[in-house]
Formats: structure tokens, C-alpha cells, sequence
């Protein structure tokens, strides 16, 4: 083989992010008690690695090789960052609370699928079946996004596999339609799509048309002003998705992506300084 291609790039993030990564894994290499010297990368070098393989989705293998540390080690560092930087993000009480006093009269819960091509957790064979998705015919997981109402992500969900429909995820996650409905009052709202009918009793959802009848005007007006109102919230998860390319196709194991994307959140949330 020929002698390898050196380049340089260059990260669409700030110095401070940088900075703010780096000093969070210094605190936990500190509250581990690990001794200096003892790591192949100081804690800069694993910062500037784990916002490359985010933003730029940078193959694990090309990581290890521009480090010049084994291919264990890389993953070691990927996954102790993730975790680290995920039990930062923020609880699901805190976001409907800091929502509230920010002043936002309604918040919006939209699915998103987060697509893998490691297709067989759970199972030898039904792993396959367990991650697909029929609504988007690809393999992955489903998290659910709590937006501000002009689509900036306040809070996401730990992963639920990709079959399940978003009734049954929000469902699934202890508390969380309890937390909205808590935030529910005369003044505040949560809005959702019909992917949500089935909790339209706490969701305000838009009217379903059912076959064979006809929606009323004032039916279709309040759809039309709903799906404009919500509409922003489709937003928070193509931001996410946008800015950290990790998030198009997550090639780890796929129970990893709601700690995948809560990390990414907070990086989200420090890159533009704001968390509502």
C-alpha cells in the first residue's frame, strides 16, 4: 500500500466547546482518582476526538489511526465521553420547568427515528425485527424530543427501538406524559401530531378525518392553525440531526442512542448558549 494522505480540517464548533468538553472529562478522570501520564490522550485530545466523531460522524478506525492509540482504546474514550457528557443533560422536570419560566405558552413531543446499521441487539434473529421501522423501512431507534415552541430542543428521551409507534415510546418512558400533563393548565399546552392520537386526552393533537365523512370548516381551521403552530417543532430534531452528522447514522449499539443524543443535546446546548 502507498504511503498515507495527510489534511487538515477544521470543526464547525467553538474553542469554548472544546474547552467545555475537555474540562468535563478532566473532572471525571479526576473523581476516578486516574493518575497523570496514565492516558495515551490528555483530556484536549479526547475532547477534540469525540466532538470529530459528532459533528463530522468520523469513522472509529481513522480516529484511532490520527491518535496513533488502538482501536479498544478509541472506543473506551467515545464511550466515556458520551456517557459523561449525557448525565449533564438536562431531567425532564427541570425542561417543563425552565419552559414555564421562560414564558413559553406550549411545548411540543415529536419523534424522531435515529438510524443504525447495527440491526441485531436484542437477539440473534429478533434484533432485526425489534429495530426496524416500517414507517421509514430502515433499522433504528426512536427518541422522543420535547421542543420550545420555536423548535429548540429543550429535553430528548432515552431510546426505544424503532418498530414501536411514538404512543407506545411515550408511554414506555416512566413519567413522561405525566411530567406534560402536570404542565398542562389553561395557559400551557403540549402539542403532537397523530402519531399521538391515542393520548389526545392530554396531547392536543390535530382532528382525525375519519374515511368515509367529511371535516367541518371550523374542524380544517383548527387543524391549519394547529399544524402551523406546530410546525416549527420539527426543528428541534432536523438541528440535531444537522449539527452532529453521529446522528444520521449511529454505528454503535443501538440501546447507546439516547445517551448518544442527550450528549449531543448538551453540546447543542452549550455550543449556543442556551438551554430554553
Amino acid at each position: 500500500m502507498s504511503d498515507p494522505v495527510s489534511y487538515t480540517a477544521v470543526l464547525p464548533i467553538g474553542e469554548s466547546t472544546v474547552s467545555y468538553v475537555s474540562d468535563v472529562l478532566a473532572a471525571e478522570r479526576r473523581q476516578r482518582g486516574t493518575r497523570r501520564g496514565r492516558r495515551a490522550l490528555g483530556c484536549r485530545a479526547q475532547a477534540v476526538l469525540v466532538l470529530r466523531w459528532f459533528l463530522d460522524a468520523t469513522r472509529v478506525a481513522a480516529l484511532a489511526v490520527d491518535n496513533q492509540i488502538s482501536l479498544s482504546t478509541t472506543y473506551r474514550y467515545l464511550h466515556e465521553a458520551i456517557d459523561v457528557l449525557a448525565a449533564a443533560a438536562p431531567g425532564l422536570h427541570g425542561a417543563v420547568l425552565a419552559a414555564r419560566a421562560a414564558g413559553h405558552t406550549h411545548v411540543s413531543l415529536d419523534g424522531t427515528l435515529i438510524r443504525t446499521d447495527r440491526s441485531k441487539a436484542g437477539g440473534p434473529t429478533a434484533g432485526v425485527d425489534l429495530w426496524w421501522s416500517g414507517k421509514h423501512h430502515h433499522h433504528g431507534g426512536n427518541v422522543q424530543v420535547v421542543t420550545a415552541p420555536d423548535g429548540w430542543p429543550l429535553w430528548t428521551s432515552p431510546v426505544r427501538p424503532g418498530r414501536e409507534h411514538d404512543t407506545t415510546c411515550a408511554r414506555a418512558h416512566d413519567g413522561l406524559l405525566d411530567a406534560l400533563d402536570d404542565w398542562t393548565d389553561s395557559e400551557h399546552a403540549v402539542l403532537a401530531d397523530l402519531g399521538y392520537e391515542g393520548e389526545n386526552t392530554r396531547l392536543i393533537v390535530p382532528i382525525k378525518k375519519i374515511r368515509g365523512t367529511v371535516l367541518t370548516v371550523e374542524q380544517r381551521t383548527v387543524n391549519t392553525l394547529h399544524s402551523a403552530t406546530r410546525a416549527l417543532a420539527e426543528r428541534g430534531n432536523s438541528l440535531l440531526k444537522t449539527t452532529f452528522k453521529a446522528l444520521r447514522r449511529v454505528s454503535l449499539c443501538p440501546w447507546r442512542i439516547g445517551t448518544i443524543t442527550a450528549a449531543a443535546l448538551v453540546l447543542l446546548h452549550h455550543q449556543h448558549g442556551r438551554t430554553t
